[in-house]
């Protein structure tokens, strides 16, 4: 028997449904006016997929700092981050449909692209042009990197298309992504170069961000905080231990902002574009502290509903530290220091096995936690990866100047 195709709804219960959740006049709606006029004057932040927003409360004009897709350097060293996973890539491409043209099609316009990188990287790019302030007095060291990184990558793919059987993944993983082997004459592991971008892209945002929101003097007691819109693949940081913006957050607070003031919304804000004008910014104020309040309200609902039973306690951020038994973990581990390369090449694999987890979120907790440690200056943060790394130089003096 199929159901009807307009089936019966009682007007009465209907009516009674609606009036606790019924848009705007519910119930839950006035709960949450009333929670959101009681926090008007309270600092709220709100940060996108690619700006930060500070809202500093009682009407007060916004203020934003992008970051992200907008800043300078992030694509381009994305590019060399995803080096390994696009080897990787077309590896899985062969391994599928070995006798397919795909595979070997890629790998050839993998090698053009990174050839044409190669021949525009310089010092004088990254020192000059792309003159990220936080990269200051590492650009020789930037460009190195970049060249070798191509220079590796179309070895490595110019020897398997000439000989596709040696395409393996213990062929990769050797010669390539740990460099323990010398047929294409590594002398870096490819997974240091991809950890070295990742910090450093995590370490440029993070130390603009955390300065932006110190020059405001932020209550944090009072802070709300929410993050909103898509943050990389669609099922990725959707938790505070999986969102490296809110490690950004976290630590732009040093710690005192408290966990159930920060919320994670990714089904909202998309509305919110990237240089958006001060009315368009001003506009997103009124429903964003709406929807901080309404979570907020309901969340409040469960003390005053069930007192006596076992509250809900926001989860810690304290990372699992690896040991040597140490199999599998559920989050990213704790890092013990810039050499410690089980955890950070640990970190790689789960970033991509865990759907949860940002790819270029990868270490970008670990780099908020440097800055914290080290005055928010760059300048005396170790980054693993590039600063006890021994790139080759680059072959032409005039263009490494």
């Amino acid at each position: 028997m199929n159901a009807p195709a307009n089936p019966h709804q009682s007007p009465e219960l209907l009516r009674l449904f609606e009036t606790y959740t019924g848009g705007p006049q519910g119930i839950g709606a006035n709960l949450a006016a009333l929670t959101g006029a009681a926090t008007a004057g309270d600092p709220l932040i709100v940060a996108t997929s690619a700006d930060v927003v500070l809202f500093p409360g009682n009407g007060r004009d916004p203020e934003v700092q992008g970051f992200r897709l907008s800043t300078r350097g992030f694509k381009e060293l994305a590019g060399i981050s995803h080096h390994g996973p696009a080897v990787a890539s077309i590896l899985k491409m062969r391994m599928v449909d070995p006798d397919g043209p795909l595979w070997r099609k890629e790998a050839e316009r993998l090698l053009v692209a990174t050839r044409i990188a190669r021949e525009a990287n310089s010092v004088a790019l990254w020192r000059d042009a792309i003159a990220v302030p936080a990269y200051r007095g590492r650009e020789q060291k930037i460009a190195e990197l970049v060249h070798y990184s191509c220079v590796l990558t179309e070895r490595y793919l110019e020897r398997v298309l000439e000989q596709p059987a040696l395409f393996t993944p213990e062929d990769m993983r050797t010669h390539y992504l740990e460099g323990t082997g010398n047929a294409v004459g590594a002398t870096v592991p490819m997974n240091a170069v991809m950890i070295a971008t990742f910090f450093l892209v995590g370490m440029d945002i993070s130390h603009r961000v955390i300065g932006w929101l110190d020059g405001h003097a932020i209550d944090w007691s009072r802070a709300m905080a929410l993050v909103v819109g898509r943050q990389g693949r669609p099922t990725a940081g959707v938790t505070w231990t999986t969102n490296s913006v809110c490690a950004m957050i976290l630590g732009a607070s040093r710690h005192t902002l408290s966990l159930d003031r920060l919320f994670i919304a990714p089904h909202v804000g998309s509305e919110f574009q990237p240089g958006a004008d001060i009315a368009a910014v001003r506009a997103f104020e009124t429903p964003m502290r709406q929807l901080w309040a309404h979570t907020r309200a309901v969340s409040e609902l469960g003390a005053l509903m069930y007192d006596g039973y076992p509250r809900y306690e926001p989860g810690s951020t304290v990372r699992p530290v690896l040991d040597a038994d140490t199999r599998a973990v559920a989050e990213m581990p704790a890092i013990a220091g810039p050499d410690d390369w089980r955890a950070l090449n640990t970190r790689l694999r789960v970033v991509l096995e865990d759907p949860r987890q940002l790819l270029s979120g990868c270490v970008t907790d670990y780099a908020v936690e440097q800055l914290q440690a080290h005055g928010n200056d760059p300048a005396r943060v170790t980054v693993p990866g590039l600063d006890r790394m021994d790139y080759p130089p680059l072959p032409n003096a005039e263009r490494a100047t």
